[in-house]
């Protein structure tokens, strides 16, 4: 019995083909069991299934869509579906050799002109072919060798085999194609130019039925396209195309470049989608002879002539070694159809594929925001909108031509530790084993901490040289949470790397920065020449310069990126509701850019719904302060300056020649803003579904009763943001004379004064008593002498918003220097954790996120949340070092096990000794701005 042939398997072709570098990732999922009944209060089954990623560095990624039973099988598909994106047919015989390759160029060659069946079939070489066929004279039947180059994905592959450097030199190809025309039968190529021909005629049966399949262009086809000239001083510009009947489309092209004829075009692989025929057209270098062109190009090749002439604009959209002058067209036959394709190209087009390239580029232009929208600083899976930041940082690796990012997911021991470390290096054991011993004794809490994930990532050149890694201290209760959190922080150092292009080379030589990043300078410079030499300001005559590790700080706090909005044409009624820090802002608008000189506008940009977390990062800073200086239905309108001439041009709706020559001096950008929608953020509707009233609301009413008590007549609140416990304090009785409020952020005081305002003079007039009251910008861990000694401090839920460190700075400084008769400081208690988020009836992908993964924090924003021996041992050990006494309470739920909601601790300043001093006259420090007062008078230190 005759034995069937073996096929060989999606994996075994992938393998023959790329070897050791197909990387197969497969994950293990959980997935509910059909049949069970769905209304039973029973546990569900489920069982194990799998799906798995492929990564092929430097070429492509992907997933399987679906999942399978089998890890195999989820190897399998994942290979099968790159063998479909790649184009591979897995019945064709791939050389392992040069040698062989040479051998199967030849054969290629010759196949197109000798082969009878060749002209009849749907190979879009034949649709060169067809056009030359309908002319006479000595061109009759020649192409250009560079059409072959742009049709036949096989004849660059066998190039690559035989020299990996065709892959990046088109000028390489084409001495190879043109040797190897030589010596293949029935082929014949000049001596002195890039035509190639067949060396006898087809047969008449042959040209009609090629004539009949692809059909020639009856009415002249205008094609817009972008030159894009060498020199760097010169500006990109729009061209025209005019192909006309039985011309070939590179004829029109090779005038446009000055070039000899369309033989002396050379062709680009594609750019931008692999779909489309969107290429580089550019000018061969002259060369004497080329029969010696490949020798030429070795000699020449570290020749200052030759590297003049190279169009590094063009070269670093295409990976590829790019001559002279260039045009960006998107013209072509495919296999598709038996047209000629065509679509237009413009300078919309082209700053768009320049925009692609950087780290945040992908994610505006899937935003369909590209003047609004700014990479994220903080990833959660409920609210981030858009790719991933692990498949924002694989695309951008593949478009910069680096081998695809490794991300190392490692799984951490758990230990209620994680929830937050001691307040210093000396008590850190004291408070581990007392957080360890709480852990033991509560075996809810126990089970609710699993073990953690910290993921890190290193970017590899093509050639596997590591130039960057990042490490970090963070852990995940979910692995998928600590990938994306990691790819973010490396997509942010990118993109700020891009933005500082201009720091002398030197500064790249730091030892690991603090932030987790390790920079190889050398391999890092030598994958961003072409970059750099596009994109970088030269410094001190040296050209090879970039941003230092270090010299730019990887604090996403949001704090450090604020500017405030002027608003203009404010319409519509106060709802009453306002976008605050976390929630999620639903908006309309519209860019317009103003031209100062024409007194023209033209509209850049529209999105009639865009949505965003407040304080993410998420959107430019200007439009932000807008949006949180509205309450939904309203809208205003702002000007910002135009920071980015480029990015305005890659936005534009439509292009006019007038815009094309946009100056930056003498444009603005005009935003039309309207609020739509607003969504509280996740803690506060998980506090919200459990209490009433609501924690914020208990907390303030805890803060009156103490001013009450203490006939305080003076209070600071520190971290005030918007203002809400001041605000929320005008609405109670108290002896209040004097409320302060201090906060880092420029936007939430802006918003505080708003409503300050209007609520105070709403008292006067009502003849009511009024407190005088002072916004002062400025960090809590920066003493104000104006601040000293009041009688009641307050510190709402605020210190889980800094890093640990800083919040006992923060108490350090305010019970030493502030010294305020009384403190209040309120923050999550992390044991109410489970019993909150149970309670908070979220949507279907916040309960998948929580059913997934241990507990979590209530807001992505904290940086920690304590226990309550953790809370007791912070404050405890502040108040012994600063004469003051504590005592412990707290809001929402009892102070039976697990504790209140919001735990909070009250300091209370205890008599001083006699030789303790108080403020000294000549103290009179004041750092912190004034940023609102009432009445409109000076305010003298306290």
């Amino acid at each position: 019995m005759p034995t069937a042939t073996a096929t060989a398997t999606p994996k075994a072709v992938i393998h023959q083909r790329y070897g050791a570098k197909a990387v197969y990732r497969v994950d293990e999922v959980r997935e509910a069991v059909d049949g069970v009944c769905p209304g039973l209060a029973l546990p569900q089954s489920t069982r194990c299934v799998y799906r798995c990623q492929l990564d092929i560095p430097g070429v492509l990624s992907v997933s399987t869509p679906g999942t399978f039973v089998r890890k195999k099988d989820a190897e399998q598909a994942a290979a099968q579906i790159a063998i479909e994106k790649l184009g591979i047919q897995p019945t064709s015989n791939i050389p392992n050799t040069p040698e062989e390759a040479w051998e199967e160029l030849i054969s290629r060659i010759s196949y197109f002109f000798t082969d009878e069946n060749f002209p009849t079939s749907s190979h879009p070489l034949v649709g060169h072919l067809s056009v030359t066929l309908r002319r006479t004279g000595d061109f009759l039947g020649k192409i250009p060798i560079s059409a072959i180059v742009a049709c036949d994905v096989k004849v660059q592959t066998l190039c690559k085999i035989i020299d990996p450097k065709a892959e990046f030199d088109p000028l390489l190809v084409l001495s190879m194609i043109y040797n190897a025309a030589k010596q293949s039968p029935g082929v014949s190529v000049s001596n002195r130019n890039f035509w190639i021909q067949s060396q006898r005629p087809y047969s008449s049966e042959a040209v009609d039925l090629a004539l009949q399949c692809w059909s020639g262009i009856s009415d002249p086809i205008r094609v817009e396209a972008v030159l894009i000239p060498c020199a760097m001083e010169d500006e990109p510009k729009m061209v025209s195309l005019n192909i006309s009947e039985n011309e070939h489309y590179m004829g029109d092209i090779a005038l446009k470049l000055s070039a000899t004829d369309s033989s002396h075009v050379l062709v680009s692989r594609t750019v931008d989608k692999a779909s489309s025929e969107m290429r580089f057209y550019f000018p061969a270098p002259d060369v004497q002879f080329v029969s010696d062109l490949s020798k030429q190009l070795v000699d020449d090749r570290g020749d200052r002539n030759m590297n003049c002439v190279i169009n590094k604009r063009a070269s670093y959209i295409s990976g590829q070694t790019i001559y002279g002058d260039a045009v960006l067209a998107n013209v072509g036959y495919t296999r598709r159809d038996t047209e000629l394709q065509t679509d237009h190209v413009n300078l919309c087009t082209y700053y768009r594929i320049l925009l692609r390239k950087l780290p945040d580029g992908i994610y505006k232009i899937s935003k369909d925001s590209i003047l609004v929208a700014e990479l994220p600083c903080v990833y959660t899976r409920t609210s981030w909108k858009g790719p991933s930041p692990r498949d924002l940082l694989c695309s951008f690796c593949r478009l910069q031509r680096l081998s695809e990012p490794y991300f190392a997911a490692n799984r951490v021991s758990a230990s209620c530790n994680v929830l937050g470390s001691a307040v210093g290096s000396e008590e850190m054991g004291s408070l581990k084993a007392t957080a360890g011993n709480q852990c033991a004794n509560d075996g809810r809490i126990a089970k609710e901490n699993p073990d953690m994930f910290k993921c890190s990532v290193k970017i590899y050149s093509k050639k596997r040289d590591l130039l960057l890694e990042y490490s970090t201290d963070y852990s995940w209760s979910k692995e998928t949470d600590a990938i994306q959190n990691s790819a973010l922080k490396v997509l942010i150092w990118f993109n700020r790397y891009f933005k500082q292009l201009n720091t002398p080379v030197e500064k790249l030589y730091l030892p690991k920065s603090t932030d987790g990043f390790t920079i190889y300078p050398n391999i890092f410079l030598q994958e961003f020449a072409m970059c750099l030499s596009v994109y970088g300001k030269t410094s001190g005559g040296d050209s090879r310069t970039c941003s230092a590790v270090g010299y730019f700080s990887m604090d996403t706090s949001y704090q450090q990126l604020e500017s405030s909005a002027f608003l203009t044409d404010i319409d519509g009624q106060d709802s009453g509701v306002f976008p605050s820090h976390g929630s999620l802002a639903c908006i309309s608008y519209s860019a317009h850019l103003f031209m100062k000189d024409s007194r023209k506008r033209y509209l850049l940009e529209v999105n009639n719904e865009f949505e965003f977390e407040i304080g993410a990062g998420a959107v430019r800073n200007q439009l932000e302060s807008c949006a949180t200086q509205l309450s939904v239905n309203q809208s205003a309108c702002f000007v910002d300056q135009l920071s980015d001439r480029d990015l305005s041009l890659a936005a534009a709706c439509e292009l006019s020649l007038d815009l094309s020559k946009i100056c930056r001096d003498s444009c603005v950008l005009e935003f039309s803003v309207k609020v739509l929608q607003v969504t509280e953020p996740l803690e506060d509707r998980m506090e919200k579904a459990l209490f009433n009233p609501p924690l914020s609301k208990q907390r303030v009413e805890f803060a009156v009763r103490h001013i009450n008590q203490l006939h305080a007549t003076t209070l600071v609140d520190f971290g005030c943001g918007s203002g809400s416990l001041l605000d929320s304090l005008l609405e109670h009785p108290t002896t209040l004379e004097k409320i302060v409020g201090v906060d880092i952020s420029r936007k939430g005081l802006t918003r505080a004064a708003k409503s300050l305002h209007q609520k105070l003079s709403k008292k006067l007039l009502l003849q009511s008593s009024v407190p005088t009251a002072v916004l002062y910008h400025g960090s809590v861990t920066d003493f104000d002498s104006r601040l000293y000694g009041f009688d009641i401090g307050t510190c709402l839920e605020v210190i889980e918003h800094v890093e640990e460190d800083q919040a006992s700075l923060f108490g350090n400084i305010v019970l030493s220097s502030f010294c305020p008769a009384v403190l209040i400081v309120s923050t999550p208690n992390y044991e109410y954790n489970p019993i909150l988020q149970r309670s908070a009836l979220p949507n279907k992908e916040e309960k998948r996120e929580q059913d997934a993964g241990s507990c979590k924090f209530r807001n992505h924003d904290h940086k920690f949340e304590w226990t309550r021996s953790q809370f007791q041992h912070w404050a405890t050990g502040l108040a012994a070092s600063h004469n003051y006494s504590v005592e412990f309470s707290g809001v929402g739920g009892s102070s039976d096990e697990p504790g209140y909601a919001s735990q909070i601790a009250v300091f209370r300043r205890m008599a001083r000794d006699q030789g303790e001093s108080s403020l000294n006259e000549d103290d009179s420090h004041q750092p912190y701005e004034v940023l609102w007062e009432w009445p409109n008078a000076s305010i003298s230190s306290h």
